[in-house]
């Protein structure tokens, strides 16, 4: 794996240090301190458990190369247990008590504004690596994972030229699902459809008969899908069940990165499409390395890899490259070195840091489900995340600690 950077003007010394040659695994007791807070059991350890993986992979990798600056990292590692109050409480933990030097976690958009504003307060770096509803605009916190400029914006028209325009929106109940649903509802419209309905479900919600006889009734072209956890599952069985991925199609932008497609059959999820910044068969060696490594470290154990997974071990990878770059593991110069222009070659292909909002530019696929398994059909190289550019300007203004959509599109000023 490869890296590159541009325009970062450190001293001298700072770049002797980083470049200084470590061979071997990392000793001594002065650790460089990293915080993983994630899900692992609860509903939404379908997410977490394979991102927990790939963090201890990734954490690894740091360490037999000989560690960050001759000093060993330390992974700390939380579950949250799908609960909220854990999150806040085991933030509070990783910046006051471990004084980690980088916290890396959440996964719905509810735990990450749990914790968000602590790291902040504390000045403990944080990287989100999930992909999510964009606005979020904080000089503290780096945002990996994709956004709906670049992905519900390509398989919104995707799907409406492979289906029709008539779109059926299901989503989960809080911020991701209902700021998904009004990109979603805006590409349609910007795309010459029409939105028939827009439906919200609680994370703890099993039954969608109704809603399947709603469905059934409308008669879209398709669904899209922003379903989000375990108990969600039940949507795409009860669906088939009733017949109906026969006649109406799915699109989602969550279908998948809970590797929801091992869950169900074959047959239930066969043809489902959607749009994320990785799927395994993502063609380049780096890739292809990445999965041979973790066939030898994990066996029949391992879980198929998807955005979340390897946003995880990517963002890992950034800081670390940061660090070593900034040739400190503080936070400020890491911050600096961040948004130098920091580019890391890693399994998703180039994912590069943009300064204006701290997220990333990324490649983009849509994939179709078939036998359980993703196939890209198409692809889009080094996508922006325009939507959150729209709102946010780290570089004019870098003091701004907040999350832009919270109150919905139109409060940011986007009709």
């Amino acid at each position: 794996m490869t890296f590159s950077r541009r325009s970062f003007l450190a001293g001298s010394s700072a770049l002797a240090m980083s470049s200084a040659p470590i061979i071997g695994r990392a000793q001594g007791n002065d650790k460089i301190i990293f915080a993983s807070i994630l899900d692992l059991s609860g509903g939404l350890d379908i997410y977490g458990a394979p991102m927990a993986e790939t963090t201890k992979m990734a954490i690894d990798d740091i360490n037999d190369a000989g560690g960050l600056l001759g000093r060993e990292v330390e992974l700390k590692l939380y579950d949250a247990q799908s609960t909220i109050q854990f999150y806040t409480q085991y933030a509070t933990q990783a910046a006051a008590g471990d004084r980690a030097h980088t916290v890396h976690g959440g996964i719905t958009s509810a735990s990450r504004e749990a914790i968000r504003p602590t790291l902040a307060r504390f000045k403990s770096l944080y990287f989100y690596n999930t992909q999510y509803e964009g606005g979020v605009c904080d000089y503290n916190n780096f945002c990996t994972g994709s956004t709906p400029a670049q992905t519900v914006a390509k398989v919104v028209p995707y799907a409406m030229n492979k289906w029709g325009k008539k779109v059926y929106i299901v989503a989960a109940d809080y911020n991701y699902g209902q700021i998904t649903a009004q990109w979603m509802q805006r590409f349609v419209k910007e795309n010459g459809g029409e939105t028939l309905d827009v439906e919200f479900f609680p994370l703890d919600v099993t039954n969608f008969g109704p809603t399947i006889n709603k469905i059934q009734t409308a008669k879209p072209d398709f669904v899209i899908s922003a379903l989000v956890g375990g108990a969600h599952v039940s949507f795409y069985r009860q669906y088939a069940a009733a017949g109906m991925n026969k006649e109406i199609p799915i699109a989602s932008t969550t279908f998948g990165v809970g590797n929801e497609q091992t869950l169900i059959s074959a047959e239930e999820g066969d043809g489902i499409v959607a749009s994320y910044s990785y799927f395994e068969g993502a063609d380049n060696p780096t890739n292809k390395k990445f999965l041979e490594r973790l066939d030898a470290r994990l066996g029949a154990d391992r879980p198929v890899m998807n955005e979340l997974a390897v946003r995880s071990y990517e963002g890992a990878m950034l800081w670390a490259e940061a660090v070593k770059l900034a040739g400190t593991p503080d936070r400020d110069p890491v911050i600096e070195a961040l948004r130098s222009g920091l580019t890391y070659n890693g399994p998703s292909g180039a994912v590069a840091i943009d300064a204006q909002t701290n997220h990333c530019n990324m490649n983009v696929y849509i994939g179709d489900l078939k036998d359980q398994k993703w196939n890209i059909v198409e692809s889009y190289e080094a996508q922006p995340p325009a939507d959150t550019q729209l709102v946010c300007d780290l570089v004019a203004n870098p003091n701004q600690s907040t999350f832009l959509f919270e109150n919905g599109l139109a409060a940011a000023g986007i009709d």
